[in-house]
C-alpha cells in the first residue's frame, strides 16, 4: 500500500511542476494554443491524481479536517478565489502585465500615438484599425467612440466595439445608438414573430431582397465567393466628453471584390435628429456635411487608417 502510495504522491508532485511551469508560461507569453491547451489537460489529470491522493491518505486527511486550522485555511482559499474572479483594481494591475491577452476574436488598446482596434474572426481576415490622436486627443481623458458595420443600404449588420461606459452611447454617440436601437428592435420582433432575423429585417426594412440586404457579417467579411461578394461599410462615431460639439461620424467603403489593404478613412458628417418627420413616424437621424462651427471635435483625430489581410 505504502508503494501504491508513494507513486500517486510522485505523479501528483511532478504534475503540479508542469501545471506551475506551464502557468507562469502562459502568463508571460503571448496567447498559445499549445501552452494553455497543456496546462488545461493536466489540470484534468491532476484531478483525476488528487482523487486517487485523497482516497490512499483518507484517514489522515480526516483528522486534518476537525482542526480549525482546515476551516481556516479553506475560508482563505475561498476569499482568494472571490477575489480573483472579481478582479478588483489591484487584481486587473497585476494581470495587465501578462503577455497572453487572449485568443479574443477584438482588441481595443489606447496608445501613444491614439487608438487601435483589432478584429480577427478568422484566421483567413484580420482587421486593424488605428486611429492617430489630434493636437484635441487628451490620453487622460480619451474620447468616446464607436465602431459598427453597415451594409450598402446602410442598415447596422454588427457593432464592433462599444463605448466602456453603456450609458454614453445615446447621449454622446447618437447615430450609432440609432443604428443599434433599430437593429435590436427588429431583431426582438424577429424572436417575438418566430422568423429568422435577416428574413424579418429584409421584409421589414428593406422591403424585398437585393444584392445588399443580408445581414449576416459572414456574408460581407468573409464570402465564400469574392466574386459575388457584397460592399459593407465601416464606421466610427466619435466624442469628447464635456464638449458641446456634436459627434462626428468617419466611414470607409469594403469591398472583398477590389480588396485593398490599406484604406483612411473619411469624415462623413455630424448627426442630426430629424424633427419634420410626421406624427407617428419612427425616430430618425441623418448625416450633415461639417461646417465651419467645429473646430476641437475636428482636432480629436488626425488620421484613421484601416488596414485588413485578406488570405484566400
Amino acid at each position: 500500500m505504502s508503494r501504491k502510495r508513494s507513486v500517486v504522491s510522485l505523479f501528483v508532485a511532478f504534475s503540479f511542476i508542469v501545471l506551475a511551469v506551464t502557468g507562469v508560461l502562459a502568463f508571460i507569453l503571448p496567447f498559445s494554443i499549445k501552452i494553455v491547451g497543456l496546462h488545461a489537460l493536466m489540470g484534468f489529470i491532476f484531478v483525476g491524481l488528487i482523487a486517487l491522493h485523497i482516497f490512499n491518505n483518507s484517514g489522515p486527511l480526516s483528522r486534518y479536517l476537525r482542526s480549525p486550522t482546515a476551516w481556516a485555511v479553506l475560508v482563505a482559499v475561498f476569499l482568494w478565489v472571490a477575489i480573483f474572479f472579481w478582479q478588483p483594481t489591484p487584481i486587473q494591475s497585476i494581470l495587465r502585465l501578462s503577455g497572453n491577452l487572449g485568443p479574443a476574436i477584438d482588441r481595443f488598446e489606447l496608445t501613444e500615438q491614439g487608438m487601435r482596434y483589432q478584429y480577427v474572426p478568422d484566421p483567413r481576415y484580420r482587421m486593424a484599425l488605428n486611429v492617430r490622436k489630434g493636437p484635441a486627443f487628451d490620453p487622460a481623458d480619451p474620447p468616446r467612440f464607436a465602431i459598427w458595420l453597415e451594409n450598402a443600404s446602410q442598415y447596422h449588420i454588427k457593432t464592433l466595439h462599444t463605448p466602456q461606459n453603456p450609458t454614453d452611447g445615446s447621449s454622446a454617440l447618437p447615430y450609432w445608438d440609432f443604428k443599434r436601437r433599430g437593429w435590436e428592435a427588429a431583431k426582438r420582433d424577429a424572436e417575438a414573430s418566430g422568423k429568422e432575423l435577416a428574413e424579418e429585417l429584409e421584409v421589414d426594412a428593406l422591403s424585398g431582397a437585393s444584392e445588399n440586404s443580408s445581414f449576416d457579417p459572414a456574408d460581407y467579411i468573409l464570402p465564400s465567393d469574392t466574386e459575388e461578394s457584397l460592399p459593407y461599410r465601416l464606421l466610427i462615431e466619435i466624442d469628447q466628453a464635456d464638449d458641446e460639439q456634436a459627434s462626428l461620424v468617419y466611414g470607409v467603403d469594403i469591398d472583398n471584390a477590389a480588396p485593398r489593404t490599406y484604406q483612411l478613412l473619411d469624415l462623413v458628417g455630424y448627426p442630426v435628429e430629424q424633427e419634420d418627420n410626421e406624427e407617428g413616424e419612427e425616430e430618425e437621424w441623418a448625416l450633415y456635411y461639417v461646417d465651419g462651427r467645429f473646430r476641437s471635435a475636428l482636432d480629436l483625430i488626425d488620421s484613421s487608417l484601416l488596414t485588413i489581410e485578406r488570405e484566400n
